[in-house]
Formats: C-alpha cells, sequence, structure tokens
C-alpha cells in the first residue's frame, strides 16, 4: 500500500516536470516572434513602429541618418541613396536605399532594421519600408527600394528624446534560403 502511494506520487511528480519542461521547450521557440512582436508595439530597442500616414509637419528639424550593411553570406551591394537629411517632425518623408546583386545567379534577401538611440524608436514610425517583404533580386540586378517614415512630433515632448538632434536608420541585409536562393 505505502509502495502504492509512494509509486502514484512519483509518477505524478514525473508527468508535472515532464509537463514544465515541454512548457520551456515551447516557450524557448515562441520567444523569438513574441519579443519581435513586442518591440513593434512598444518601439523597444529601437524597432521602429509602423504607420499608415504622417500627422503632418510641425515646426523644427530633426537629423536623420541612413546606414546600411549586408551579412558576408549575400553576394549584394547596399547602400542608401544619401547619408543624412533634415526633417520636420510629423512631415511624411520618403528616401531611397539601392541594392545590387553582384552575383552570376539569383538571391533573397531580408532586412533587419533598427533605429538608434534605442529611446526614439517609438518616435521613428514607417510607412512603407522593403524590410517588411523578402527581396529577391536577379543576377546582377539594380533596384531601388523605397522607406516612406515620419518622426512623431511627440519626440520634442518626451524628456528622453527632446535633445535628440540625430536620429539613425539602419538596415542589414541577410541571406534567406528559398528555392530562389537555391538555384
Amino acid at each position: 500500500m505505502v509502495n502504492t502511494i509512494v509509486a502514484r506520487r512519483n509518477n505524478r511528480t514525473a508527468l508535472i516536470m515532464a509537463l514544465i519542461v515541454a512548457a520551456m521547450i515551447g516557450l524557448a521557440f515562441a520567444s523569438p516572434p513574441i519579443y519581435r512582436t513586442f518591440c513593434s508595439l512598444t518601439g523597444f530597442g529601437g524597432t521602429p513602429l509602423r504607420a499608415e500616414k504622417a500627422p503632418g509637419a510641425v515646426a523644427g528639424a530633426v537629423g536623420v541618418r541612413f546606414d546600411a550593411n549586408v551579412h558576408p553570406g549575400l553576394p549584394w551591394r547596399f547602400e542608401p541613396e544619401q547619408t543624412t537629411i533634415q526633417v520636420k517632425p510629423g512631415a511624411q518623408t520618403k528616401i531611397f536605399y539601392r541594392a545590387q546583386n553582384l552575383s552570376a545567379r539569383a538571391w533573397t534577401g531580408q532586412a533587419a532594421y533598427n533605429v538608434s538611440p534605442d529611446q526614439v524608436g517609438k518616435y521613428f514610425k514607417k510607412i512603407q519600408c522593403f524590410c517588411f517583404t523578402e527581396q529577391t533580386l536577379k543576377a546582377g540586378e539594380t533596384v531601388d527600394m523605397p522607406v516612406v517614415f515620419f518622426v512623431d512630433p511627440k519626440i520634442k515632448q518626451d524628456p528622453d528624446t527632446r535633445d535628440v538632434d540625430e536620429i539613425t536608420l539602419s538596415y542589414t541585409f541577410y541571406p534567406v534560403e528559398t528555392q530562389t536562393a537555391a538555384r
């Protein structure tokens, strides 16, 4: 009788531990998309927010610097068409990055992005961006990729950001393994 009770307790403890391990593994796999969603909703870590339209320009100006990087595994040249501009907070702005496939076959890439300093991420809002989708370039192809954005006028009201006079928007293109890239 005592052995049966002990065996039941041991089985129940083993089942609870197995459920905890399964939950931890599930959480480990779910963490990256949950973190990306959290960052895109809050602007945490310099992640720019998405928006439908700009509210309209207000007085003042903020400098925006554009940075471009390519992962060594992707044979592309990638650069902004201009490296810095001055924008009025609230004004919709459109700039272009240029990408060129330097290889003899098609390659697919996707850009990751961030804004620095980190605390301005919630005020830098993108309306249109090539980073939201995978980009496939044929051998030798060159494309201009637009980014439409605005800097939220609230940036000048926040004590943590009101003295920021330059924002850096940085992209890094990474290779994406797809059927196109495998050819």
